[in-house]
C-alpha cells in the first residue's frame, strides 16, 4: 500500500485506512504535452471538418511525394536520352535560345511593336525636317567633293608650272651634269677609252 494514502496520525481511528484521492484529482486540470500541443480550430471549424481537412492534406502530401519521385526518375530518364544522342548542355542552350527568339517574332507584342517601328519610320522619312536634312547633308557632301577636286587641280597645276619654271630646268640641268660626271660618257651609251687603249700594240714584241 502507497504510504502517501495511509494516514500518518498513529492515534487517529482512521489509521491504515486509505485516502481516496480520485474525486479530487479529476477536478485539476491536467497541464501536459496535449493541452499545449493542440492547435486550437479556427472559429466557425468543427472537430470532425478538421479531422476531415487533416486527412485529406496528408493524402495531398502524399501525392506531392510521388509525383516528385515519378519527375525525378523522368527526368533522369531524359538525361540518358539526351547523352545517347549527343545533345550537350550548349546545344540544348542553343536550341531553347532558338525557340524563344521564334516565339518572341510571332508573339503579338513583337508584331505590333514592329509595326509601331514602321509607321513611325515611315512618319520621320516623310517628314519635312528629315527631307530638308537630308537634301542638306547631300549638298554638304557635293560640296566637300567640289573642293577636294579643286584642291587636287590646284596641287596638279602648281606641279606643273614648278616643273616648267626656270628655276626647276637649271636644277635639273645641273643633276644632269652632275650624273654625267660621275658616270661619264656610259651612263649616254658611249663606249669609254681607257688610257691603255691609246698605246698602239706591237705584234712581234722583242724578247
Amino acid at each position: 500500500m502507497d504510504p502517501a494514502s495511509q494516514d500518518i496520525n498513529l492515534n487517529s481511528p482512521n489509521k491504515g485506512l486509505s485516502v481516496d484521492h480520485s474525486d479530487s484529482l479529476s477536478d485539476v486540470p491536467v497541464q501536459g504535452a496535449m493541452g499545449n500541443s493542440a492547435t486550437p480550430l479556427p472559429p466557425g471549424l468543427t472537430e470532425e471538418e478538421a479531422e476531415e481537412l487533416r486527412t485529406e492534406l496528408t493524402k495531398v502530401e502524399e501525392e506531392i511525394n510521388t509525383l516528385r519521385q515519378v519527375l525525378s526518375a523522368k527526368e533522369r530518364h531524359a538525361a540518358e536520352l539526351k547523352r545517347k544522342l549527343g545533345l550537350s548542355p550548349l546545344n540544348e542552350l542553343k536550341q531553347n535560345l532558338t525557340k524563344s527568339w521564334q516565339d518572341v517574332q510571332t508573339s503579338n507584342a513583337y508584331v505590333r511593336t514592329t509595326e509601331k517601328l514602321g509607321q513611325w519610320s515611315e512618319r520621320v522619312t516623310g517628314s519635312d525636317l528629315y527631307k530638308k536634312t537630308q537634301e542638306t547633308l547631300s549638298q554638304a557632301g557635293q560640296k566637300t567633293s567640289a573642293a577636294l577636286t579643286t584642291v587636287g587641280s590646284a596641287i596638279t597645276r602648281r606641279l606643273g608650272d614648278m616643273r616648267n619654271s626656270a628655276t626647276f630646268k637649271s636644277f635639273e640641268d645641273k643633276m644632269g651634269n652632275l650624273k654625267y660626271k660621275v658616270v661619264g660618257p656610259k651612263g649616254n651609251g658611249e663606249a669609254a677609252s681607257s688610257p691603255t687603249d691609246t698605246t698602239p700594240t706591237q705584234e712581234n714584241p722583242p724578247f
